[in-house]
């Protein structure tokens, strides 16, 4: 169709219009639709990202790690759920950095993923340098850096997202916990877990779920919204990654 003024007219008959000669293709009428049927349509979009687990309904769950703007994770939990997350995330084509003080329990991961391609690298901490995250080239960075890790270079920033690993709850912990856009938090002590409950908001049916935790098991938070996650290793992960677990 060409549009001239407000109003819609066959490609053909705008071409004579304008003296334009050539060869048409067959005319069809189009396809009209009476206007109370158009709330029948839909275009099915689908969340995308890194499948993170199922659900308690066996739905996948997923985090969109590649966003046009900062987007900041906490894991406060285990050395296997944040390698599974770091491979996955490689798998979606971003490269993920890795910042680090335990280099030898990432080394195999990261010879392993990219099949000979630096798709996954290793850096001390404090040493991770600019990425040039872009639309084509998304960045996911790993922090590693203990109970207290140091306030990075390296910040989450348009297509560079930063997910950070706390083993355990410990002073940075609130700080992190109100700064970040998701936080995902494992099986945690009876006390950690009350004052996790306090800074998230959660019920005490939630808090109190908290230390019963099954490894592999993680509540992610992201405002209001409270999403129980079971991560489950393909067979490569497990392979390589082992069982899921809680302690490192």
């Amino acid at each position: 169709m060409a549009r001239t003024g407000s109003a819609s007219v066959p490609v053909s008959e705008a071409a004579s219009r304008r003296g334009l000669r050539g060869l048409f293709g067959p005319r069809f009428a189009g396809h009209t639709m009476a206007a109370d049927h158009l709330g029948a349509l839909s275009l099915p979009v689908g969340d995308d990202g890194v499948v993170i687990g199922d659900d308690g309904e066996g739905r996948p769950q997923m985090i969109g790690f590649h966003r046009s703007t900062p987007y900041d994770v906490l894991l406060i939990g285990g050395l296997w759920t944040a390698q599974v997350l770091a491979l996955r995330a490689a798998g979606t084509g971003a490269r993920v950095a890795v910042e680090t003080g335990r280099a030898q329990e990432w080394t195999s991961l990261a010879q392993t993923a990219g099949a000979g391609l630096e798709c996954i690298t290793l850096h001390e901490v404090g040493r991770v340098p600019p990425m040039g995250a872009t639309v084509s080239s998304p960045v996911v960075v790993v922090r590693d850096c203990g109970m207290r890790p140091p306030r990075g270079r390296v910040v989450s920033s348009p297509w560079q997202s930063v997910l950070t690993l706390l083993p355990y709850l410990s002073p940075v912990a609130p700080r992190l916990m109100r700064a970040s856009t998701l936080v995902g938090v494992q099986r945690v002590s009876p006390q950690e877990a009350q004052q996790i409950g306090r800074i998230l908001g959660l019920t005490q049916v939630e808090t109190e779920a908290l230390p019963t935790l099954a490894d592999g098991v993680t509540l992610w938070c992201s405002g209001r919204e409270r999403n129980w996650v079971m991560t489950t290793a393909t067979d490569a992960e497990s392979g390589l990654l082992g069982m899921p677990r809680r302690m490192d």
